[in-house]
């Protein structure tokens, strides 16, 4: 893997890694002139749009300490960045194919077409020069160009307006994301009653009693009258969602007697949370 190419004026090592061509999170940054923390976060965003040995390779241990092996020779800063990492993202074409459409912007587009033509399916200089003479000899070549260059831009404005309509959803669902994280912290357990507090500031239209009720009917509490109602059920408890909190009470006879309160954990204020987000998002929250 010694070989470069000529990109924008600077020379590209070529990187291969199960006989594709591929790019790093770093190149794949420095070329759509964006920064790597970037290009880490929308990948985290659209997981699920991305499919390991299609669009990435994901190198570590063995497989990664190989990789290092045959890069020894790259120019700097390239083999220094590799030298010391514990992970590594390879990009292939549709991989960061995929990159220039969540980014969406013009410069990502106009940068992924160079990308394209001059390192992952570079085209030999004899077909470049045929085909350029196939467009002067051929009118209807030029029309055929600008008919696709048409479609392509038409293509491109959906794109982006898909991608302005996520921002927009993760914009919405970042204030909600915050305190789910908040709590996630916490160690602290509070009372159902609480709980319910927590989520109407937070946009869900529900009180304690409705919790209450909820919490029940989806097995969470004991909804059988009786001493135990209200109390945690066994999967509950399996799952580290309630504690129950004991409390000693001297009655005017004498006699004691103990009453039982269940708290909801700091892992069950997070479990419920997330429920209830992705409740309000208009999916489907069981768990």
């Amino acid at each position: 893997m010694n070989e470069l190419v000529k990109i924008n004026g600077q020379d590209w090592p070529v990187i291969e890694w199960k006989g594709q061509r591929v790019i790093t999170s770093a190149q794949l940054a420095e070329f759509y002139e964006t920064d790597t923390d970037n290009v880490k976060k929308n990948f985290n965003y659209n997981q699920g749009n991305f499919s390991e040995g299609i669009h990435y390779f994901y190198l570590h241990g063995e497989e990664l300490k190989e990789f290092k092996r045959l890069v020894t020779n790259f120019p700097q800063p390239l083999a220094e960045a590799l030298k010391f990492t514990p992970q590594l993202y390879l990009w292939t074409h549709q991989g960061a194919s995929r990159h220039c459409k969540i980014l969406g912007t013009k410069k990502a587009w106009e940068q992924f077409d160079v990308l394209e033509d001059n390192y992952y399916n570079p085209r030999p200089q004899e077909a470049i020069e045929e085909e350029f003479q196939q467009m002067l000899l051929n009118p209807d070549t030029i029309i055929q160009m600008a008919l696709n260059m048409k479609a392509k831009m038409a293509e491109n404005d959906t794109l982006k307006n898909t991608v302005k309509e996520k921002e927009l959803k993760i914009a919405d669902m970042q204030p909600k994301v915050n305190f789910a994280n908040a709590v996630a912290t916490s160690h602290t357990s509070i009372l159902v009653g609480d709980l319910a507090k927590l989520l109407k500031q937070n946009g869900v239209d529900i009180g304690a009693n409705r919790l209450f009720d909820w919490l029940r009917e989806n097995g969470y509490l004991i909804k059988r009258r009786g001493a135990d109602w209200n109390m945690p059920t066994q999967k509950s408890m399996d799952l580290g969602l309630f504690e129950i909190k004991e409390s000693t009470v001297n009655n005017p006879d004498g006699s004691v007697r103990i009453n039982k309160t269940p708290k909801v954990t700091g892992y069950g204020q997070q479990y419920f949370i997330n429920i209830f987000l992705v409740k309000e998002n208009g999916t489907n929250g069981d768990q």
